[in-house]
């Protein structure tokens, strides 16, 4: 049985965790981009490409730990209702983002692995999740690559969804989400 925090509101847990993830992404995507700016090869580049890993795995602890939540709190109802159809899309892009938060770090993990390279996370060392293999590197980081590029569109998807719904549609889905302070209806 599912327990709640409130009838509108996600538990606490489930909030902290969903805005970290969305903090921590807008990381693990500058650090890639902004890499570019360093020539390959020199200290600085490394190191965001580190940090990239480091928080790209940090990412897909969290969101392991955040099925928990979801699994022991009830979800709090959009009120009003969605149309079944709108309910189907934002339930089907939350299970697509929830899959890319797990697929990516992983997809990166392998990438590392077949390349040989260590698998830096805060100080540890993780082990290889499979052999060098340079062919298959390059098309895990191909793959890694692409569904990072559609990572910008869903996010982009949900956050527009996300206000459109709070200002045009003016239901609670965004309220429910947000931390206590910074819900319109906090007091």
């Amino acid at each position: 049985m599912k327990t709640q925090g409130t009838d509108e509101r996600y538990h606490p847990l489930s909030i902290s965790i969903h805005w970290l993830t969305f903090f921590l992404m807008i990381a693990v995507y500058a650090l890639i981009e902004l890499r570019e700016i360093y020539p390959k090869g020199s200290d600085a580049r490394e190191a965001m490409k580190m940090w990239h890993f480091m928080l790209g795995l940090t990412v897909l602890g969290l969101t392991l730990v955040r099925i928990v939540p979801r699994v022991l709190f009830r979800v709090p109802p959009i009120t009003p209702p969605l149309p079944a159809t709108q309910r189907f899309v934002a339930e089907a892009v939350h299970l697509i983002l929830f899959a890319a938060l797990i697929v990516l770090p992983v997809l990166g993990w392998l990438v590392l692995s077949a390349k040989g390279k260590p698998i830096p996370f805060f100080g540890l060392e993780l082990p290889a999740l499979i052999g060098p293999n340079k062919d298959l590197a390059e098309k895990l980081e191909e793959i890694h690559a692409n569904l990072g590029t559609l990572g910008y569109f869903l996010i982009g998807i949900h956050a527009a969804a996300s206000l459109f719904h709070h200002y045009i549609v003016r239901d609670n889905s965004l309220r429910r989400i947000l931390p206590k302070r910074c819900s319109p209806n906090s007091k």
